[in-house]
């Protein structure tokens, strides 16, 4: 497979399929586990979003969302590896077919907590899929790196109260992030792998007032997919000044969780996260 800019396999082909099977097929081989480990940190700053704000139904923004994985872990209250179970025993349905099973999933094992997601993407088809499935309740098809959400989106980013994302930011920078803060300067949390710098997004939310703290630990994104691959992204974190030993240079890329929220509680919030327990991280 090509590699991309940033010196890592390419799999831009498996998020523009009409159906989530051969993203899954392929990132399974690769042990992708970072919406996994994501979950418990989601929920407990949606948690902690209604319970401050007091809004019984926020309303979650999932950035490179992709065919709606992070609103599926926790809709259904599921895991990676059901997921990548469920998408594998369902190989000779058709795309309808797929649906229907999925709908179906929903509906049973739905918590009913009350959050609205909406997804943001520039994939169509994976888009497509989330909504169809059940997984998300609203979709947003942009590239906000190159261009204003229109007033329809506006309209939709208005009523986001957390964005979340789980290594879309480093390939989305501040431009993306900043067109979404200043509809309604949601509450962030984003997985941002170990070679990219959140600094640059830190920096332009805060003239818009938000603070910003990392959260402890690292946190395992997948297997390197080849020697190749592994090699380009050592080198790219010697140039960024990143120390790989005892974690990318043992074969996994890894990212850390950045969160940024308005009015300087940013520390407060990471020390509730910093609560969690730490039996998924790397």
């Amino acid at each position: 497979m090509p590699f991309d800019s940033t010196g890592k396999i390419s799999f831009d082909h498996i998020y523009t399929e009409p159906d989530p099977r051969a993203f899954f097929g392929t990132l399974r081989r690769l042990d992708y586990s970072i919406p996994q480990q994501a979950k418990a940190y989601f929920a407990k700053l949606i948690d902690e979003y209604r319970a401050e704000a007091d809004v019984k139904i926020p309303t979650v923004l999932d950035l490179g969302c992709s065919y709606g994985v992070n609103a599926a872990l926790h809709r259904c209250d599921t895991s990676m590896e059901q997921l990548y179970d469920h998408y594998r025993d369902g190989e000779s349905l058709s795309r309808d077919e797929l649906i229907a099973r999925d709908r179906r999933m929903v509906g049973k094992l739905a918590v009913g907590d009350g959050v609205r997601f909406i997804g943001l993407d520039a994939s169509a088809p994976a888009l497509d899929y989330a909504l169809a499935a059940g997984f998300i309740d609203d979709a947003i098809h942009a590239d906000l790196e190159s261009e204003d959400p229109t007033e329809e989106q506006r309209a939709l980013l208005a009523d986001v109260d957390i964005v979340i994302s789980t290594g879309c930011v480093g390939y989305v920078t501040e431009k993306t992030l900043v067109r979404i803060a200043r509809e309604n300067r949601p509450w962030m949390a984003h997985f941002v792998l170990r070679m990219f710098s959140y600094g640059p997004v830190a920096e332009s939310l805060a003239d818009f007032e938000y603070d910003t703290t990392g959260v402890d630990g690292v946190f395992r994104q997948r297997r390197f997919a080849s020697d190749e691959e592994k090699s380009q992204i050592l080198d790219n974190l010697s140039v960024a000044g990143v120390d790989p030993r005892g974690l990318e240079d043992d074969g996994r890329l890894y990212a850390r969780l950045f969160v940024s929220r308005p009015n300087g509680a940013a520390g407060e919030l990471a020390s509730v996260l910093n609560a969690l327990p730490l039996r998924d991280q790397g």
